[in-house]
Parts: structure tokens; sequence; C-alpha cells
């Protein structure tokens, strides 16, 4: 497993130490302001012998939470917090990428006070807000030219929020059934305007949040998480790959810091994808792939020597071990991880 430990160059700007990444991992303890608590501060430093940590997903404005407790990157206080975070993971030697967020019709008007979600089609989803199990999804309003042109301003707004608070970089969440995964897929997007109906309409605000934010911080320190693979809030459509075909040739021409899988298993297989989602998205971008979704050590470790991906994410080991590079360097085993976990910071 000797691939796992060495730096890998993302490019000119950043170099991580090792291959390993922390997964972005939703945890729900933020404050009532959605500011960063002291707990999340020790909690990542203690990880921060990790290649790169991705930061929980962060919301970048108050209509785009979906979840109690998720913490923002919109306000002057949420800002200082994540800073707080950031000074300590950099004084351990580690380097933290901030998520940036906004869950679309996941999203609830309970957590904002608002009227109405946005996504790209009044289209809902069933069930209810997992922690508020009281609170039953609603129709979202189906988002406007203007509404798409305010929310890239915003995305790009935060991601210069994220470099004044101290992160070396941000993730474009765009995956798993989130807002722009919500464009990107058919099931989702239903509209008839120029954000809609052909591959490259639909991925057209996705792109323009790429560019936009590439444009206010950098492409080496931009990237982006993808789900090819309908699996979560999305329903499958095999038109999909088209998008993805498109979407992916396009990212190809960028130059961003990494592209991200968003998927919780990656021995899952998509009929429309020709197998893996991991599989699909190496054959279409050849630049710096991370992968995700169940792997070990070792079976991570192999995947990287058979080049299926450049770098390896971890989320719940992650959870179960702080310690998880020190275990895995020394051969020691790993705790296991357990939902009871999710009850405290460790």
């Amino acid at each position: 497993m000797d691939n796992l430990f060495q730096p890998y160059v993302l490019n000119d700007t950043l170099t991580l130490q090792n291959r390993i990444l922390m997964a972005p991992l939703t945890r729900s303890m933020a404050d009532a302001e959605l500011v960063p608590t002291q707990a999340m501060v020790d909690y990542y430093a203690r990880r921060a012998d990790t290649g790169l940590i991705i930061s929980e997903a962060i919301i970048i404005r108050p209509d785009g939470q979906g979840y109690p407790n998720t913490p923002g990157l919109f306000t002057a206080a949420q800002i200082a917090g994540w800073r707080a975070v950031t000074d300590t993971v950099h004084a351990k030697g580690g380097k933290i990428f901030a998520q940036l967020w906004h869950t679309g019709r996941v999203a609830h008007p309970f957590f904002f006070g608002g009227e109405y979600t946005l996504a790209p089609s009044a289209i809902g989803i069933n069930g209810t807000v997992p922690r508020q199990r009281e609170l039953n999804y609603t129709v979202p309003k189906a988002a406007t030219t203007a509404d798409i042109a305010d929310l890239v301003r915003d995305y790009s707004q935060a991601a210069a929020n994220a470099i004044e608070a101290g992160f070396d970089g941000v993730e474009i969440h765009g995956a798993n059934g989130y807002l722009l995964d919500q464009f990107l897929h058919y099931s989702s997007n239903q509209r008839q305007d120029e954000y809609g109906e052909t591959p490259e309409n639909m991925a057209r605000f996705p792109l323009a949040v790429v560019d936009a934010i590439s444009q206010r911080i950098g492409a080496d320190r931009t990237a982006l998480r993808l789900s090819p693979g309908a699996y979560f809030n999305i329903e499958p459509d095999a038109r999909d790959r088209q998008v993805f075909d498109y979407l992916l040739a396009q990212l190809e021409q960028r130059q961003l810091a990494y592209l991200h899988l968003g998927i919780f298993d990656d021995s899952m297989t998509f009929d429309y994808l020709g197998g893996q989602a991991s599989a699909y998205l190496r054959s279409h971008y050849s630049k710096t792939l991370v992968g995700v979704g169940g792997y070990t050590p070792h079976s991570g470790s192999q995947a990287i020597a058979e080049h299926k991906f450049d770098l390896l994410a971890i989320g719940r080991p992650l959870i179960a071990n702080p310690d998880y590079i020190a275990r895995v360097k020394a051969g020691l085993p790993l705790e296991p991880y357990s939902d009871d976990m999710l009850s405290t910071l460790v």
C-alpha cells in the first residue's frame, strides 16, 4: 500500500502529503446560527494527516439548507468559525477544501423561513427530512433564469468566503441528488428553456458555477463532485448518459484541481453507464480523479495502482478512526464504524 502514502501533486499550487482524502461527511453539528463549533475544530484537527480534508457540505446561502445544523459560509460569524477550523488544520500540516452545497429540492422552508425551495423543475421528492421526521418534503419552485443567475453569483461569493476563511480551495457539490445534480438528470430537469431538454442546456448551469468559481479563486483551487449514476433522490433515465458525456468532455478542457465521484458504494453498477460509475468517469476524464465508496486501504491502493483513479476518499472509517492514517501505516486493525458514533464528534 505504499502508493497511498506518496505525495501527490495536484497542480503548481497544491501538493498533498498522501493520496488519502477525508470524504465530506455531513454531521449536523454546527450551532443554531450554523457556525462551526470548537468540537468541529477539534474533529477536523484530529484528521489533518490525511492528504486533503474535504469538509462536510457547507450551504452557500440560507435557502440551501435541507438538514438541521449544517454549517454555512455566508455570514461573518460562519466565516470566522471556519477560520478557526482551517487555522488548526494548517497548524498540524494539513490541507482542507470547503465543499459548497445547495440542496435544491431537498431543502426545506422550515430551516430558512421561506415560502418555497428552488429546483430545476416543480417536481418534488417523497419522504421526510432526516433528523426532522415531522417535516415532509415540499414541491419546489422551478428556478427562473434570474434565480439561476443569482445562484451562480452566490456560489462564486461562497468560494471567495471560503478563501477568506482560510480554505485551500473548494469542492463544488454537484452530486448525490442536490441542486446541481438535479439539473443533470432528466427525471428532475424537465425544463424547456436554455437549461433543459438537451445535454448542452442541462449542463449549462453547473458549468457556469464551475467557471464563475474558477475565475474567482482560480481553477487550481476548484474541484467538483459528480454522480453520473442516479441512485439517491434521483430516478434513473438512460438519457442521463448523454448529459454526462457532454459535461465530462467540457470538464476535460478545464484545469480543475480534481474530479470526485459521489457515490456511497462503488460496487454499484449502472446499465446506462456500462458498469461502475468510477470506470465510466475514468474513461471520460483523464485528469486527477478521486475514487470513493466502500474501499479498504488494500482495495483502494490496488485501484490506484491499476489507474482506476488517482486519489482515495475515505468516509465512515474516518469517523470511527481519527488516527486512520497512522493505523493503516502501522498495519493496525481499524475500529468498525457504527451509527452510534454519529451522536458525538470525536
